[in-house]
């Protein structure tokens, strides 16, 4: 396997433990707001959508790799 074909497998393997991460956030974000805090729901749902937007950034690199 050469070099950019270790690349691309590492970003598919990174972009998919991002999109399990993200949603665990999105969870967690309930939680906290169902417990009252909402402030650290906030904070955890910023998460969820900064996950979001690292989810573009790896199917943009994927596709430089081709």
């Amino acid at each position: 396997m050469n070099e950019l074909d270790k690349l691309k497998h590492l970003l598919h393997h990174w972009a998919e433990h991002n999109d399990e991460h993200a949603e665990t956030y999105r969870d967690w974000a309930a939680r906290a707001s169902a417990l009252g805090n909402r402030d650290l729901a906030a904070v955890l749902e910023r998460l969820f959508q900064e996950s979001t937007k690292l989810k573009r950034l790896f199917e943009e690199a994927g596709k430089k790799i081709g």
